[in-house]
This record gives C-alpha cells, sequence and structure tokens, in this order.
C-alpha cells in the first residue's frame, strides 16, 4: 500500500553532484512534430498518395520521389524534372529557400510519426486533385497539421472528374476532408466546394495591393484559367477568416470563388478549383496535358508560387492568419503551482504545499514519487506557442532527494517530455533519477523554439521502483518566447 503524503520522508543525500542522466538533450529533426514558420528553408510535401497520376492527370513535380534531387539535383528547366508539375517544382528549387518533396504512391499521411514525409518534418501539404478518399487516420493528421501551423494548399478539379473510376472525385474528396474528420468538423474552413463543371473562363482577382498572394515576391496575379473546373461557397460565419481571392465572371461574394485563402487554429489554407493552371503541359509518357501554367490570358505561375509562399509562412504581411508575430511573454499559466492544481494536470496529491519537501518559493511545489513503493506521478500542462516565435525556453528548477545509495542504478525516474495534442510524445527532454539526488534545486532549461506554431504538452512522468524512496520536486517553471 502506498504511504501517504505526510508519511514521505525527506532524506539528506550523499549523492550532491553526480552528472545529470540525459536521453535527449536537444531536439531531434525529423522526430519532433516542427512546425509551419520555425525553419528558414520553406519544406512542402506534395501529395502522389492519392491516385494524382490516375487516367491523363499527372500532378507530380518529379517522377524521383520522395525526393526529386534524384532526378537532377539543380534543375534548371521544367524538363530537368518530369511531371506536369515540374514548373512549379523547378520554379521553387531555383530560389534555393525550398526543400520539396513528394509522398509516393502507396504511402499514407501522417503526423506526429517518425516517417521523413510525416507532416511534422514540413511547413506546407499540397494535395493536387486527390483521387482517392483520405482515411480517417490522415484526415486528423492533416487537421491537427493545419491547426499546429501548417498551410495546406487544396486544388480541386470539376465534378465528375473520377479519374480512377471509384466512385470519389476531388470535389467529394475534399469536401468530406472538411465536413467529416475528427478534429473540426463545423465548416473549419469556412467554405464549401460546388459541385460544378464550368467548361472555361478567365477568373478575375480582386482589387487588394496588400495581399500577399496576389501581389507576392513571384509577381502580381491578374487572371486564373478554367478548362473544366468549379468554384467554391464562402462561409464567413464559420470562419471570419475565409476570403475569395479570384472569382468566375459575374460572381463574387460569397460566391463563385475560384481561389481562396482561410485560416484554421495557427495554420494557412488555400483553394483553387481547377487543375488545369498548376499543369505545364509536359509529363510522363502517354498522358494528354495542358499547358494552364503558360497559358498567356492568365498569371497562373504567380498565383501559385505566391501561394505556396504564403502558405509556407514567406509572404509578406497582409495575408490573413498564421500567426506570424510574437510577443515576448511567459506562456505557462500558474507556473509556481501557488494557485494549486490550477492550469495543471497531476496525479493526486502531486501539487503540494506539504512542509515534507520545501517549495522553492512560495508554499506550493510540484512533488512527483516519495513514497518508497512502486509508483507512477505525472503533471502536464498544454501550451501553445506563437508561431512568430524564434525564442522558446522551457525552464524549471528541480530538486531530487532519494534513500537510494547506489551510485551506479536508476531505480527511480523523472522524464520531461513534450507531447503533440494527440498525446504523441515529440521529444524526452531529459531523464533524471535518484541519481541526481542532490540538496537544493537546479535550474533546467530547454530549447522549445523548434514548436513555434503548435499547441504542445509539457509532461512530467515519475516513476518509483519497490523500495527506497526518491523524490523529484518541481518548481518554478516558465516558458519564455520572444
Amino acid at each position: 500500500m502506498l504511504g501517504s503524503r505526510r508519511s514521505r520522508r525527506r532524506f539528506t543525500t550523499t549523492l550532491a553532484g553526480l552528472g545529470l542522466l540525459v536521453t535527449s538533450a536537444a531536439l531531434q529533426v525529423g522526430t519532433s512534430a516542427t512546425p509551419a514558420h520555425a525553419a528558414t528553408t520553406h519544406r512542402i510535401l506534395f501529395d502522389n498518395a492519392h491516385a494524382e497520376t490516375a487516367g491523363n492527370a499527372d500532378w507530380i513535380i518529379s517522377t524521383s520521389q520522395p525526393d526529386p534531387l534524384g532526378q537532377d539535383s539543380s534543375p534548371s528547366a521544367e524538363t530537368d524534372w518530369t511531371g506536369a508539375l515540374s514548373s512549379w517544382g523547378v520554379d521553387l528549387q531555383k530560389t534555393g529557400s525550398y526543400s520539396l518533396k513528394t509522398l509516393p504512391s502507396g504511402s499514407s499521411l501522417s503526423y506526429g510519426g517518425s516517417s521523413t514525409t510525416d507532416l511534422s518534418n514540413f511547413d506546407t501539404l499540397v494535395l493536387p486533385e486527390p483521387n482517392t478518399m483520405f482515411t480517417t487516420a490522415e484526415k486528423t493528421a492533416i487537421m491537427n497539421f493545419v491547426k499546429n501551423g501548417g498551410g495546406l494548399f487544396m486544388i480541386s478539379d470539376h465534378t465528375g472528374a473520377d479519374r480512377n473510376n471509384d466512385g470519389y472525385d476531388a470535389v467529394e474528396i475534399l469536401n468530406d476532408l472538411m465536413t467529416n474528420n475528427s478534429v473540426d468538423s463545423t465548416d473549419p474552413f469556412g467554405f464549401s466546394i460546388d459541385s460544378l463543371s464550368i467548361s472555361s473562363d478567365y477568373p478575375s482577382a480582386i482589387s487588394d495591393s496588400t495581399d500577399p498572394v496576389l501581389h507576392g515576391s513571384f509577381g502580381t496575379v491578374t487572371k486564373s484559367l478554367i478548362a473544366s473546373g468549379t468554384t467554391a461557397t464562402l462561409k464567413p460565419a464559420d470562419n471570419s477568416g475565409v476570403k475569395g481571392l479570384l472569382y468566375r465572371t459575374g460572381y463574387s461574394g460569397n460566391t463563385g470563388a475560384f481561389f481562396l485563402t482561410s485560416t484554421f487554429g495557427s495554420g494557412r489554407v488555400a483553394f483553387w478549383g481547377d487543375s488545369s493552371p498548376i499543369d505545364d503541359g509536359t509529363g510522363q509518357s502517354g498522358n494528354t496535358l495542358y499547358d494552364g501554367w503558360n497559358d498567356s490570358g492568365a498569371t497562373n505561375a504567380a498565383l501559385a508560387l505566391n501561394a505556396t509562399a504564403w502558405l509556407a509562412g514567406a509572404g509578406t504581411s497582409g495575408g490573413g492568419g498564421g500567426g506570424g508575430t510574437c510577443t515576448a511573454a511567459q506562456l505557462l499559466a500558474n507556473p509556481g503551482f501557488e494557485s494549486g492544481a490550477s492550469s495543471w494536470t497531476a496525479s493526486s496529491g502531486v501539487i503540494t504545499n506539504d512542509t515534507g519537501e520545501a517549495a522553492r518559493t512560495g508554499s506550493y511545489k510540484a512533488w512527483l514519487n516519495g513514497y518508497g513503493a512502486a509508483h507512477t506521478d505525472t503533471l502536464a500542462q498544454s501550451v501553445t506557442i506563437p508561431a512568430g516565435c524564434t525564442s522558446a525556453t522551457l525552464s524549471f528548477y528541480l530538486h531530487v532527494d532519494t534513500a537510494e545509495t547506489t551510485t551506479s542504478t536508476a531505480y527511480d525516474t523523472l522524464k520531461a517530455q513534450v507531447l503533440n495534442s494527440s498525446g504523441t510524445v515529440l521529444s524526452t527532454l531529459a531523464t533524471y533519477s535518484n541519481l541526481n539526488a542532490a540538496s537544493g534545486y537546479t535550474q533546467r532549461s530547454f530549447n522549445l523554439a523548434s514548436y513555434a506554431g503548435q499547441t504542445v504538452t509539457i509532461k512530467f512522468t515519475g516513476t518509483e521502483g519497490s523500495t527506497l524512496q526518491t523524490s523529484f520536486v518541481v518548481d518554478d517553471a516558465a516558458l519564455n518566447v520572444s
């Protein structure tokens, strides 16, 4: 039976000065859910796992997948890479500011996993006319990615463009993503895609000289192209961030939007109603393609490239959302525990003013373990790190007190971890043990800047063996950003 809090005994340690056992003192790129606006090179993932090359479609940037550089490491012309989207890919690659990858056929979209094509490793996901339905897990991954700061570029085609004859076209697939997911199905982006097949048009851009998609570093957008496509209906009452940028001739306001932007959580969204504008006319043998990218009556290349920059956080100011600013602040609520368990989730009795272990300041602290019996305690708080913050430092003061006499075996441990919104461990920052016992408190600090734009959970887990107590006492935590 576990002892009560007041039966915990404080032992003066003889183990002061022993080294810290750290399992991971630094965050590792590729295993942590790196957010949308943290990197200087903007990381774009093009989807090819949902029949993007079915029929005459060839919506890939290169046949070398996942890495297009395997086909040509320094492309100068769009024919250096093979695919109807190669112009898009090559134009981004030539800037030197983008890292491009493709999710190959046979793969699945994920977020918070260990795969090199996991969405945690990217700033923007491009869905170029998907032709198979996303699984429940994929929809959860996409929505959480955007909610936590990712960019999502959705490109549709006209109703009935079921290229692989599986019963679903891009209109149905993308509408299903927005209305049938486990994260937010209440019109999260503020628009729905119309069930239309518009044969031809040159939609015009609205007049807004401040919009970074219409007036970006890749040029000024005046018109786009419809060659059998559709539009969307805006619902600003559901999401005030939705904004139509180009409209079908004769339409404006909330109807007939051919290209639009929106926001969701800390992320950004763009929608285009036809795949013809991104088609550069060249691709794999056997496909019938059309060069909409260079159509003389439109400015499709500038639209695609500016939108990619905006989605990845590279665009100029003036666009909606994305959380690109940062105000210096301390983000943790109740950081010294003086308001008891407020804002923290903890095991029973962890947050306490019990005098058996002294607080560093004030009366309250978080006291994990210390029972001298097999026991696990947890302490956690979720916090959103603004996307524009380039500095984010987690710190806390830790006192370790033990009755263990070993100088070599870690019988009792405390893990400090970062988790995503789904509860997946993104990083174990450090593991402390009875070997770290010392008098007084020591401040520990960790760099969390790579999680800017995400809502993460800071969690401590203390695990105690069957005999001889170890107390892990945490006080005066902080998460300072700037």
